[in-house]
């Protein structure tokens, strides 16, 4: 299987129809089927969205959406990640995660807050965040509040 991750960084309107497509069906299969949450996904925020799409050959298999300061948080974030599962294995969810910080340190320098899974609290840790307040459940989910801080 080949392991290479080819990432597009691509606003709402640049968006191909296929590749929106691509990115809500994996989100379903990663969100509702796999993690079992049923919530509403399309939720009118993807047209302010920045889109990150994480390829192998033709394959989606990685995605984040990414928001400039405001737009979801007071702070540039990084919402919806999420690697095929099959794809896990190979590094991508960090491939995916760090061309999206890249991009918004890039674009707009400045802190950038995510709203993170707890059992991810590592993954994000090692990647330079920082846990900020108390868990929380979202869609049933814990989560927790985690900051990034771009050193100048």
């Amino acid at each position: 299987m080949p392991t290479s991750l080819t990432v597009s960084i691509l606003s709402f309107d640049l968006l191909s129809a296929t590749q929106l497509y691509e990115l809500l069906r994996l989100r379903s299969e990663v969100f509702v089927v796999e993690q079992e949450c049923i919530y509403q996904d399309i939720d009118n925020k993807y047209q302010n969205a920045t889109h990150v799409l994480g390829y192998v050959e033709n394959e989606l298999v990685a995605y984040t959406r990414v928001f400039g300061p405001g737009d979801y948080f007071k702070e540039a974030s990084i919402g919806r990640v999420l690697v095929k599962s099959e794809h896990r294995i190979f590094g991508h969810g960090k491939k995916i995660v760090q061309a999206s910080m890249d991009w918004l340190v890039k674009t707009y320098d400045q802190p950038i807050r995510i709203s993170a899974q707890t059992y991810l609290t590592k993954f994000y840790l090692d990647l330079g965040f920082l846990s900020e307040g108390e868990t929380y459940l979202e869609d049933g989910i814990p989560h927790i509040n985690m900051v990034y801080k771009p050193v100048r």
